[in-house]
């Protein structure tokens, strides 16, 4: 089982990006997505979060700006990111709660870097 995220990169304060992190392998059932972010000198901390029946949580500082979505039948999981600030500069990470080979254990993918600048 494998987690491959992708859309990271520079964007200018107030600008917007779209991450997405599609789980692929021997994937029996996918319990929590979510979305983690670790800043330099910081401990990683949950953005988001969406289970699979499409309930939602938010950490307070992005709520308003960032929506998190999944596709059950693509087994990916999305993060709208509006109105970014230089404070979520950060490498964000996916994380999924995932059946496979009998057992249930948490997946993280490689990450990808946020940059919010002018």
């Amino acid at each position: 089982v494998q987690l491959v995220e992708s859309g990271g990169g520079l964007v200018q304060p107030g600008g917007s990006l779209r991450l997405s992190c599609a789980a692929s392998g021997s994937i029996i059932v996918i319990n929590t997505m979510g979305w983690y972010r670790q800043a330099p000198g910081k401990q990683r901390e949950l953005v988001a979060a969406v289970t699979s029946g499409g309930s939602t949580n938010y950490a307070d500082s992005v709520k308003g700006r960032f929506t998190i979505s999944r596709d059950n039948a693509k087994n990916t999981v999305y993060l709208q990111m509006n109105n970014l600030k230089p404070e979520d500069t950060a490498v964000y990470y996916c994380n999924a709660e995932i059946f496979s080979d009998m057992t249930w254990r948490g997946y993280w993918g490689q990450g990808t870097q946020v940059t919010v600048s002018s």
